[in-house]
């Protein structure tokens, strides 16, 4: 599969997976706008599968619907980026644009999250007042990690009490 399928799958599974279809382009009419956007992009190249897949790969590792909703905002992000450069006179750019930054502002919650992630990774921890802050909140974060954990554990072992297996 080229990377063109690829994002068409990609893009079928988040318009699918928020219920767009319906109410948007049709995933007919989107697949032949991706068509013409592969003949844009020559997708029929040979490097294209080198090295597989690029999100669909990464989509499968997220399971929870709060984390897909943040993995999946990422992905429409870099699909818009990709299309920044492209020829906006195009109707098919423009469906497929449109389509996503529909997406985009449905997923609006998961951008949010990952910029709050991002700006995790960007705290300064050889910073003293950070490392201070950050001991003294120590105790009120192992609590919300054991309540995460507690309640984890309490399905679980509800589910096995349920499980006549």
């Amino acid at each position: 599969m080229t990377f063109q399928t690829y994002s068409l799958f990609v893009l079928s599974i988040i318009m699918i997976y928020f219920g767009r279809v319906e109410n948007r382009l049709s995933l007919l009419q989107l697949q032949d706008d991706i068509d013409k956007l592969k003949a844009d992009f020559n997708s029929s190249h040979s490097d294209v599968g080198d090295g597989g897949p690029i999100f669909t790969e990464r989509l499968s590792n997220w399971t929870e619907r709060n984390e897909k909703r943040i993995i999946l905002s990422q992905i429409v992000s870099m699909y818009l980026k990709i299309l920044e450069n492209t020829d906006k006179s195009k109707t098919h750019v423009r469906n497929i644009s449109e389509e996503l930054y529909s997406l985009k502002e449905s997923l609006s919650d998961g951008s949010k999250k990952m910029e709050y992630l991002q700006d995790l990774t960007k705290l300064q921890v050889n910073d003293l007042k950070i490392q201070r802050k950050a001991v003294n909140e120590l105790f009120s974060v192992l609590q919300k990690l054991g309540d995460t954990t507690g309640s984890y554990k309490r399905k679980r072992s509800q589910f096995q009490r349920q499980c006549k297996c």
